[in-house]
């Protein structure tokens, strides 16, 4: 397949919440949501909790890509830190993960949240596990 990012579908939960993959490489992940009410916490912006959830998703296929459709790695999320900045000024919020070092077994990644205006919503950093017998 030419598309990468059409190799998998995002786990039930993703979907639920609107997220789309829109770039998947080696070493990087892209997610996207166009913001709608139901992200809304009672501030009228959006709750954390999603930001959590794109970060560890983006930083999770960060470290996943094999380069074959075929040929799966499954990853979890060790540890995971998150640090708010902002609010966003548009309304599609984009997560980029990047893996930026570790070994074959646990990797370490950085991610970034931003919206279409460029404004950085909150970065990440996390600590992920390849996932044996899968």
């Amino acid at each position: 397949m030419d598309n990468p990012a059409s190799w998998e579908a995002l786990s039930l939960a993703a979907q639920h919440i609107g997220m789309e993959m829109t770039h998947w490489g080696p070493d990087v992940a892209r997610m996207e949501i166009e913001l709608q009410d139901i992200h809304k916490n009672r501030h009228g912006i959006p709750h954390g909790g999603y930001y959590a959830m794109m970060l560890d998703t983006a930083m999770g296929y960060a470290g996943a890509f094999t380069g074959d459709p075929e040929v799966k790695k499954m990853t979890m999320t060790l540890n995971m830190s998150i640090n708010y900045l902002s609010r966003p000024k548009g309304t599609r919020l984009i997560a980029s993960g990047k893996r930026i070092g570790g070994g074959a077994k646990t990797f370490f990644t950085e991610g970034i949240i931003v919206d279409e205006t460029g404004e950085v919503i909150a970065t990440g950093q996390g600590t992920f596990r390849v996932r044996s017998g899968v």
